[in-house]
């Protein structure tokens, strides 16, 4: 299923690209995530927890960057993962692109996600509003991390913004469908004006 969301952060655009060439500073911002080693340059292992529904998930796998075009400020990254206790596989091709805007940078993400197992059950709304979630976290942690850089701290002195746990993210995923039905149910109702 292909997932699209975009996310802006107040900085320059150059500012936001040099720190995306650190994937594990990237790694740290993302909620759930964490690297376990550096097979090669860009090559890496990790894991990632998430929460779906009532099930919670954690995926460890791969991560490989497969292009990074300095030029137009565009990142591919191809990963992959199987849940450890064997409910399920997923497969992610992932496209960030930084656009300059006149308040910093608009970050567009485009994820190209195969899921199977478990996970495979949720619809495309319930895992495109967990995402939604974790980008806004993200690019919140990103935004912090940055912010630290500049102001001399190392990464170990940083302490980023908590992220949302497992289940508040559920909970905020929950709460974005329940909107979305909402407009749905509701927006159509016109009451008669005479």
């Amino acid at each position: 299923m292909l997932i699209k969301h975009d996310f802006e952060v107040p900085l320059p655009v150059d500012k936001v690209w040099e720190f995306c060439q650190d994937i594990p500073q990237v790694a740290s911002c993302l909620p759930g995530a964490s690297l376990t080693d550096e097979v090669s340059p860009d090559h890496y292992q990790g894991n990632v927890a998430i929460r779906l529904g009532p099930v919670q998930m954690q995926f460890a796998g791969r991560a490989n960057v497969m292009t990074r075009d300095h030029a137009n400020k565009t990142i591919v990254v191809d990963a992959s993962g199987a849940d450890e206790k064997g409910r399920g596989q997923a497969a992610l091709g992932l496209t960030a692109r930084l656009v300059p805007t006149a308040n910093g940078t608009r970050v567009e993400v485009e994820q190209d996600l195969q899921l199977s197992g478990a996970a495979a059950q949720y619809g495309r709304g319930m895992i495109s509003d967990v995402s939604a979630v974790m980008l806004r976290d993200f690019a919140t942690n990103m935004q912090v991390r940055i912010d630290a850089f500049d102001r001399g701290l190392s990464p170990d002195q940083i302490k980023a913004k908590k992220s949302a746990g497992g289940f508040s993210i559920a909970i905020q995923a929950a709460w974005m469908a329940l909107k979305r039905v909402g407009r749905r149910f509701f927006l159509p109702y016109q009451p008669n004006q005479t």
